[in-house]
């Protein structure tokens, strides 16, 4: 479906002349059918000793056709319903998401189990949740024509659980979604999400962005930054697929959900499009994402343990609690805690440097330094830390690594 086969505000007189338009497309449609119907008559009842290979071939072609003929017939009647809406039906955006996008959202089907992804170009890839097609032996997609194409992987990163799956391009099949900026997302937008949660075909929930900026945890004591946090429902075998602003662009791919049950409570999660856009074409060019890495651990530095370290209550920023081995951090010199201190309770290694920035931009947390680096910077680059060692303020420059894959 083109996003310009109608526009809401139409006059009356607009609005029956494409009701006539749309009429004449389906029965343009109908004759397709039609005469596939003829063609598949021909090549099967022919004459002559053809080769059954051959045959076969253009059985299987003129199914596809059939059942894409079908889908855009469906997809029509559809566009008729909503031209029949009152102008200002509050329907109207998301009916419209749906019919400009369903045909673009996949069911994933491997030997582990099932979820959702959907088409990122017409050469055949398939964003999908890393976690939807992990240890999976095969994996086949189900388009909403009804067309199953087998798949094979072609990218992962744990890290941000995304994953690049692809099928054989057809002509008609793969229809790209276009990808927005999470960025720009604003607390209270509405959103669509579209997936097959229980193996529910092509179903989708509405909500709102509830929040932005939520850390996700990942393997390895990680974070996943960015995340977008929705009250749009997301259950099992939704993992995978868009969710939509109303501008039908993809900012954020539906994910996780926090529940006791297993069940959606309302407290969903996606992960940004940024991400998706920094990692796609890594994923495709080399089958990973290289992420930057300092070589350290650490936490947040409280009031209660500044006080510890000498430093003034209002102090925040990452302290350091160990350096690896033969890391970037290392080479540039960082401290770990070297005295073990009992604060409120707890036993903490302190004693380590604090880095409170980067670049001159004030980090408050171990959090905000992540962000930093995951947005900013990519292995190989010299970044300087601002750094507070034996009470004083300091400035390292550190040569970023990559950070070595999951144990």
């Amino acid at each position: 479906m083109t996003p310009n086969l109608f526009v809401i505000n139409l006059s009356e007189f607009e609005r029956e002349q494409r009701n006539r338009d749309n009429m004449l497309w389906v029965i343009v449609v109908v004759m397709m059918v039609v005469n596939v119907g003829v063609l598949t008559y021909t090549t099967i009842y022919g004459g002559g000793g053809g080769d059954t290979q051959t045959l076969q071939t253009e059985i299987e072609n003129l199914k596809f056709q059939l059942g894409s003929a079908q889908f855009q017939i469906d997809t029509l009647k559809d566009e008729i319903k909503i031209i029949g809406l009152p102008d200002n039906s509050p329907d109207v955006g998301a009916i419209e998401i749906y019919n400009k996008t369903r045909n673009s959202v996949v069911l994933i089907e491997t030997d582990l189990g099932t979820g959702s992804g959907w088409v990122y170009d017409t050469l055949g890839h398939i964003i999908t949740n890393n976690h939807v097609i992990e240890d999976a032996t095969t994996i086949q997609v189900t388009f909403q024509t009804g067309d199953i194409l087998k798949a094979t992987l072609v990218g992962r990163d744990p890290y941000s659980d995304m994953a690049v799956i692809k099928v054989k391009a057809v002509s008609g099949l793969l229809h790209p979604l276009k990808v927005g900026i999470s960025s720009k997302l604003l607390v209270g937008e509405t959103v669509v999400a579209i997936g097959n949660p229980f193996g529910l075909a092509n179903t989708m929930t509405v909500g709102v962005i509830s929040a932005t900026g939520r850390q996700m945890s990942t393997v390895d004591n990680y974070a996943i930054v960015d995340v977008i946090q929705t009250d749009a429902a997301i259950n099992p075998g939704n993992s995978g697929g868009p969710l939509f602003n109303l501008k039908g662009e993809v900012i954020g791919m539906n994910t996780a959900i926090i529940s006791n049950t297993g069940d959606f409570n309302g407290i969903g999660f996606a992960i940004p499009s940024d991400t998706i856009t920094r990692e796609a074409q890594s994923l495709i060019a080399s089958g990973s994402y290289e992420h930057p890495w300092l070589g350290i651990s650490g936490f947040n530095l409280s009031p209660d343990i500044a006080e510890a370290m000498g430093l003034d209550n209002s102090t925040r920023g990452t302290l350091v609690v160990n350096v690896i081995a033969d890391g970037p951090a290392e080479a540039a010199g960082i401290q770990p805690g070297t005295d073990r201190i009992t604060v409120n309770g707890a036993v903490y290694d302190l004693g380590g440097d604090v880095i409170i920035g980067v670049e001159g931009i004030s980090l408050e947390s171990f959090y905000e330094l992540q962000v930093y680096l995951t947005r900013n910077t990519q292995p190989g680059d010299t970044v300087t830390m601002n750094v507070i060692r034996d009470g004083h303020v300091i400035d390292v420059e550190f040569t970023l690594g990559i950070r070595p894959p999951p144990a």
